[in-house]
């Protein structure tokens, strides 16, 4: 018999907090390639935002009366999260305002992570049992399958909005990355 727990949707959304933390701490440091951290940053963020608007806000929502607010605050956070990164991809690594910008943004990132840590995430463990988190695993990565791989802001945050632009968005986004790493990889 295994004493192996298993994670649950918290565990995952806490780890990925602390990855695009670390990426950000790359990118600031100047640790490895820019551009190839950045790339990352931008796909763990459009993929990690999609999933919790489908699968974590709308549950959320569900878990008591009165919680609409805290997380119509959160997808507003979102939102802008989506402009500001949209805004930073079209910048580009190489332009003198990047780095100024990407501090801005990654201060607000990490603002709103503690946020959901310590708000959404806490009322998560204190509404539903242990076996809803972990199930709900799934359906979480399940959105992250088919989720854009950078962001789209004006195809807004909604459960609906991201079912029904999701997986376009995502086959445009991904074959674009291939035919990207194709290139990348032609060049050497």
């Amino acid at each position: 018999m295994s004493t192996e727990s298993i994670e649950d949707v918290v565990d995952v959304l806490t780890a990925q907090h602390a990855q695009i933390k670390d990426l950000f701490g790359k990118l600031r440091s100047g640790q490895g390639d820019k551009q190839a951290l950045f790339t990352e940053l931008v796909r763990l963020l459009a993929v990690h935002e999609s999933a919790e608007e489908e699968v974590v806000h709308p549950v959320a929502s569900r878990a008591h009366f009165g919680v609409e607010p805290m997380v119509k605050a959160r997808l507003s956070e979102e939102n802008k999260a989506k402009h500001d990164l949209a805004e930073l991809y079209d910048l580009g690594v190489e332009h003198p305002d990047f780095d100024a910008k990407l501090a801005t943004f990654a201060d607000a990132v990490a603002e709103h992570a503690a946020h959901e840590e310590g708000e959404e995430f806490a009322l998560l463990r204190k509404s539903f049992s242990v076996s809803k988190l972990e199930h709900m695993v799934g359906s979480v990565r399940a959105a992250e399958a088919i989720a854009p791989t950078r962001p789209h802001p004006h195809a807004g945050e909604s459960p609906i909005a991201n079912m029904l632009t999701g997986p376009p968005l995502a086959l445009f986004d991904r074959v674009r990355d291939a035919v990207r790493d194709w290139h990348r990889s032609a060049d050497r």
